[in-house]
């Protein structure tokens, strides 16, 4: 089903750009988890996004061979880097200053010299993640397991968010350490601004809206 949905997402209208993703086993494990899968679009308007969530042929299929989907609208704050030779996240030109939550999506492509190295030090820097008080979702996610790897978190304000990126040692000391030995072809950090949802995880929601 992942593989072959691209060709119902070469020519829709108004999608600018999609990733196809599988997921990975909790606590940044590499190995994946087969039951939980995204699909990560950029869309023109927010019109169009529903449209095809409700009408296209590729979601109905996605539909029936699913027992739950939950799908997170969200508008970029910041965006640096790129993914496949792209920087494919705008900065949204109406965000609301009342609206605290942040979603983050970071990714990157690992060099193969580097594969060892990046999995034996990475998965450390992770653990001061969980338990993170503003903390309210995280999930490995990734275009091809080991080499193409990606997190995506949910978290209460941007403050929790800076309090685990730059109050935790073992982050800050992968982050110097990334920059040491250039781990990454590519690589890509960005955040977002949710501001709705559809259907629900593991039957609750995520974020109040």
């Amino acid at each position: 089903m992942m593989q072959f949905a691209h060709k119902n997402l070469s020519n829709v209208p108004g999608l600018t750009f999609y990733k196809l993703l599988g997921s990975g086993k909790p606590g940044f494990n590499p190995f994946p988890d087969w039951s939980v899968y995204a699909i990560l679009q950029v869309w023109e308007e927010e019109s169009l996004a529903t449209n095809f969530f409700d009408t296209s042929v590729l979601m109905g299929q996605y539909r029936k061979k699913s027992k739950e989907q939950y799908s997170i609208y969200m508008k970029n704050v910041m965006a640096r880097g790129e993914w496949s030779a792209k920087q494919p996240f705008k900065k949204h030109g109406n965000l609301d200053a009342k609206n605290p939550f942040l979603a983050v999506i970071t990714r990157a492509t690992i060099r193969t010299n580097q594969l060892l190295n990046f999995w034996r030090d990475v998965p450390a820097s992770q653990k001061s993640l969980h338990g993170n008080k503003g903390l309210l979702f995280t999930k490995g996610i990734g275009e091809a397991p080991i080499f193409q790897m990606a997190t995506f978190s949910l978290w209460e304000n941007k403050e929790s968010l800076e309090d685990f990126a730059y109050g935790s040692k073992e982050h800050l000391k992968v982050i110097a350490k990334t920059r040491e030995v250039k781990w990454y072809k590519e690589e890509l950090f960005s955040r977002f601004q949710p501001y709705k949802t559809r259907g629900t995880w593991f039957g609750n929601q995520l974020l109040p809206f």
